[in-house]
């Protein structure tokens, strides 16, 4: 009943919504917050035309990554007890949003630079979508390095990319340069945490609000968009 409510209280409308998502394949609340979009769109009957945009969480981080308790412990002053208490919060939260967190004592913070880079030339081949899902899912699901060129090649590779083309990208940083200008447009212009999201270029939302907040957001834009 809710849902049907919910529904009929959105005009439909033409055009789609456009979705910035600055957001790190590392980053748990980037893939919270894109669920919750996602249930909020579901819910509504709306259409996002989603574009997501690269941001670094450890931009310094080295070759070897670090341990992702520690590295937490170390940068944020967290507690191991407050670490258990934020991956239970987590896994609770993906799994009512039919994602999957599976957190072990050896999983490893990386750096991300070679899966944006990997995600830009996805984009050109219209699977940037499909990769970034692809690498939630390879990161948080399977624990996988996702600084490993290997690795990230079969991530592609499952989502219809070419596998050796895949390779050649990480290993000619092919699109470094770009990259880098993307990640500096965004913190130009304040970015400096993830996930944020501007919905038809005009609203700023930041941090995993919730599938009501998008609801009503997209709600309003709908709106306006029928006027």
């Amino acid at each position: 009943m809710m849902e049907s409510l919910r529904r009929a209280e959105v005009e439909s409308v033409a055009d789609p919504i456009r979705v910035d998502i600055v957001s790190d394949v590392v980053c748990p609340w980037c893939v919270i917050g894109y669920k919750q979009l996602e249930r909020a769109l579901m819910l509504s009957d709306l259409v996002a035309e989603v574009h997501w945009h690269p941001f670094e969480l450890n931009p310094h981080m080295s070759e070897q990554g670090e341990n992702l308790r520690e590295h937490l412990a170390a940068k944020y002053g967290t507690t191991r007890e407050q670490s258990e208490e934020s991956r239970a919060r987590l896994t609770q939260l993906g799994e009512a949003l039919g994602f999957v967190f599976d957190y072990r004592d050896d999983m490893r913070m990386v750096n991300t630079f070679r899966a944006h880079q990997l995600l830009h030339w996805a984009e050109r081949q219209g699977r940037g979508q499909a990769l970034k899902l692809a690498l939630f899912t390879a990161y948080f699901t399977e624990r996988r390095d996702l600084h490993d060129p290997e690795v990230l090649a079969a991530v592609a590779e499952s989502v219809g990319l070419d596998r050796q083309e895949a390779l050649a990208v990480l290993a000619e940083g092919r699109y470094a340069e770009a990259v880098r200008e993307r990640q500096s447009y965004w913190v130009a212009r304040g970015i400096t945490g993830v996930p944020a999201m501007v919905f038809n270029r005009r609203y700023l939302s930041t941090g995993a609000q919730g599938v009501d907040s998008y609801f009503h957001l997209l709600s309003r834009l709908a709106k306006e968009q029928a006027v």
